[in-house]
């Protein structure tokens, strides 16, 4: 759990900056293509401060991947709180379109996706575990949603990371207009 909104020592401020650069050059090139040095830089500060922070670079992945999955989940509060007393369906439509507006910027879809194709390193599976977890408990508790309703919600979500990073659209033709028909996702800035 982040520290946000509180007074932050030097190490804390550093620590968040370190992570907010971890999220966005894994989601450039993932665990294996990222040496710490470029997430180092990307924070402004020394490779040595950031194994100080984050003994090894798996640490330093799992607590990017950790990151990503508290704003995914402040993302479907913030859709959730749309329709604070709305059915089970609409509550988890608004957190799907929450979601959608989230990952238009694909720094924590990539992560996402980089941390699946990691998965065979041990602490990083789990750590997938522990956010999709985190993610479907939310999903089922904050919408009341049956489970058949939550596992279509996440099967939807997985099918919406597929479009986002391919950057799929109904134009590319009838197979395209399957995958996105009813799908909601924002198309990142040009």
């Amino acid at each position: 759990m982040t520290k946000r909104g509180a007074t932050l020592s030097t190490s804390d401020v550093r620590r968040e900056a370190v992570l907010d650069a971890a999220v966005t050059e894994f989601a450039k090139s993932g665990y294996h293509g990222t040496p710490i040095n470029t997430v180092a830089a990307s924070a402004g500060i020394s490779p040595a401060y950031v194994f100080k922070l984050f003994p090894s670079k798996v640490e330093l992945f799992v607590g990017a991947l950790d990151r990503c999955f508290e704003q995914v989940e402040r993302s479907l509060a913030t859709g959730a709180a749309r329709t604070p007393d709305g059915d089970p369906g609409q509550i988890l439509h608004e957190m799907g379109g929450a979601y959608a507006e989230l990952i238009a910027d694909k720094s924590l879809l990539m992560l996402q996706v980089h941390a699946q194709s990691a998965a065979d390193v041990p602490e990083i599976a789990e750590a997938m575990r522990r956010g999709l977890q985190r993610v479907t408990d939310y999903a089922k508790n904050r919408s009341a949603a049956t489970d058949e309703q939550v596992q279509h919600f996440m099967a939807y979500g997985q099918l919406c990371h597929l479009i986002t990073t391919l950057g799929l659209d109904a134009g590319e033709g009838p197979w395209a207009s399957i995958l996105t028909a009813g799908i909601r996702h924002v198309k990142p800035p040009l």
